[in-house]
């Protein structure tokens, strides 16, 4: 039906005869002559009609926005006053010859010819009109691209694809179950994967060797912007292979996906300590773009008469850190009392400060409502270890060390946004050695990761200290946000029973919930290990958005519907029954 894609032509196609499909996007009429800028999904190029061609005229009249049309014209340059140098077809134009109308539309909900605020409600109703959108068709192509590098990359090294189970059983894994009715087995229900974990390792066991999988993972989880009930990860393992072959097979291809796609170079990515991230940014994905770092003051504050400091400092439990604002002292009382509103929501009682005026006046020189309760040596050793200097801020942390490091870790990053303290455009990184286990606030063990990390330790030692206990785990991270995990597996019955030990889970629990993979690690299972990435929130990265909403096509609202297809929906009393349900009202 048509020869060229609007978006395509260019200098090149100058006086040939042309034959474009797409939707109106504006329609002009500047006297007498009527311009339409038709729209495909490779760009926009503006048609002449003038009245020269009567019946072709009269008909381009007619048009409206969203119309869809069949257009045969012959390629022009545009005259040097009329350029719009904005445009990629802005140097040529199309003199229509012909015009077909292929279907009317109707007055669009909201208009598509230019940016504007419309709310994501109406976006989501009409999401096939929304994705008419330049940009939103330019994300939905950019994460193709992606999509297909990984599988390039992956290919070339041997990776299979293959596809796992949608409907599978209830495992615990972290976040709550899908759970999908049998009607074929009374009372019983599958559930929709929240990752092909299990899958995976049965494959390596079965000896595939090396796998991958673009795969469906569904999560009934409380949602934010990169949270969605169903998203897609890019999943990937492999026998016989160690962490830091993993890390290389990974970070190689997301080096070449940047390179290729963006022009970005991202080197070579650091490695850093679990502990150490938790240190010195408070968190386990720091934005390393951002300079400031979490300063620890804990042994400078155990004699101070400042209980709100000195008990911290006396508690095994605690933490008091500090950071250093360059050039802080502009920040307004209001302002800090925002952030004060701001830490207050990870569980911290306040937020201490100093404004560093003069920091060889120990008496003066400092402003805040603490400096009081502070000797002059210990403001000297604060000045000294936060390598403050004059116009300087410091903000301070006391409290159990995970509020301390989760509050002034997120005061770290709305500080960096505020003040812009970006020091460079992408910064990836590895964090490493993570803790098996961590406490709940019931006092159980659960794992950072999931029960099948590999830890660092023999069964023996992970019995006897699981909370000293490091495991085989990765995370790669850019610019603050996680973009995929991993591990290498417990590929040993004994190691992987301990597990279960420590984590509370009963032989029967475990035989119940796990049989098929405790029985099939007792058929030569082969050491293995692999990796998951978030493709939407990769795409979302790569793309400048803010929430993964706008890189997939069909995504779900905070409340986990669907407002274009009006799901989740009800279900009549018939097929209830064939599913032994019985629907009850909540009280």
């Amino acid at each position: 039906m048509r020869t060229i894609y609007c978006g395509a032509l260019n200098h090149s196609h100058i006086d040939q005869k042309i034959t474009i499909c797409g939707w109106v996007h504006r329609r002009r009429d500047h006297g007498g002559v009527i311009f339409i800028d038709l729209r495909d999904r490779e760009g926009i190029v503006q048609v002449v009609f003038d009245p020269d061609s009567k019946e072709y005229f009269d008909t381009a009249d007619l048009v409206r926005s969203e119309y869809v049309l069949k257009i045969t014209g012959v390629v022009r340059a545009r005259s040097t006053d009329t350029v719009n140098s904005e445009m990629p077809t802005g140097h040529i134009e199309v003199y229509g010859l012909a015009l077909e109308i292929l279907n009317r539309s109707e007055t669009p909900p909201f208009p598509l010819d230019e940016y504007i605020k419309v709310g994501e409600d109406v976006r989501l109703k009409y999401r096939y009109m929304d994705l008419r959108r330049p940009e939103m068709l330019k994300n939905l192509i950019f994460r193709s691209k992606v999509t297909a590098l990984m599988r390039a990359h992956l290919d070339k090294r041997d990776f299979i694809d293959i596809e796992t189970p949608i409907l599978t059983r209830a495992t615990p894994e972290g976040a709550r179950d899908y759970l999908v009715p049998s009607r074929t087995h009374e009372g019983k229900f599958f559930a929709l994967p929240q990752s092909p974990q299990l899958f995976k390792q049965l494959l390596m066991i079965a000896g595939v060797e090396k796998y991958y999988q673009i795969a469906k993972c569904f999560r009934d989880e409380d949602l934010r912007a990169d949270r969605q009930p169903e998203f897609t990860q890019v999943d990937i393992e492999s026998s016989f292979i160690s962490e830091d072959q993993i890390i290389e097979v990974s970070e190689e291809m997301i080096r070449n996906i940047f390179s290729e796609l963006l022009d970005v170079d991202l080197g070579s990515f650091p490695r850093i300590s679990y502990k150490d991230a938790m240190n010195r940014y408070g968190s386990d994905k720091p934005d390393l773009r951002i300079p400031l770092e979490l300063i620890e003051i804990k042994d400078l504050m155990v004699d101070v008469d400042f209980k709100v400091f000195s008990g911290p400092a006396k508690d095994n439990e605690g933490r008091v850190a500090a950071i250093c604002v360059p050039n802080g002292n502009s920040i307004s009382r209001k302002k800090i009392d925002d952030y004060t509103n701001f830490v207050s929501i990870y569980g911290a009682k306040g937020l201490a400060y100093i404004k560093v005026n003069d920091k060889d006046n120990l008496e003066e020189g400092l402003q805040s409502p603490i400096v009081k309760f502070l000797p002059h040596d210990i403001r000297q050793k604060i000045l000294q270890r936060t390598g403050a200097k004059n116009g300087d801020l410091i903000f301070f942390g006391a409290d159990k060390y995970k509020i301390v490091s989760n509050a002034l870790g997120a005061l770290r990053i709305k500080l960096g946004e505020d003040l812009n303290l970006y020091t460079s455009g992408w910064a990836p990184l590895w964090v490493v050695d993570f803790p098996m286990f961590e406490k709940t606030d019931d006092g159980e063990w659960t794992p950072l990761h999931h029960p099948f990390t590999q830890p660092a330790c023999n069964p023996s030692e992970l019995k006897n200290d699981p909370g000293s206990a490091l495991s085989l785990a990765y995370d790669m991270v850019i610019n603050g946000t996680e973009l995929g995990g991993g591990s290498i597996r417990i590929d040993n019955l004994k190691m992987q029973k301990t597990v279960f030990e420590v984590l509370g889970i009963s032989d029967t629990q475990a035989k119940e919930k796990f049989g098929f993979l405790l029985e099939a690690l007792s058929y030569g299972c082969p050491p293995h290990g692999g990796l998951a990435f978030g493709l939407d929130r990769l795409v979302m990265l790569m793309t400048g958005n803010n929430s993964i909403r706008d890189v997939i096509a069909f995504p779900k609202t905070q409340t986990a519907a669907c407002v274009l297809t009006d799901a989740p929906g009800c279900v009549d009393k018939k097929q209830l029954r064939e599913m032994s349900i019985d629907l009850r009202k909540k009280k």
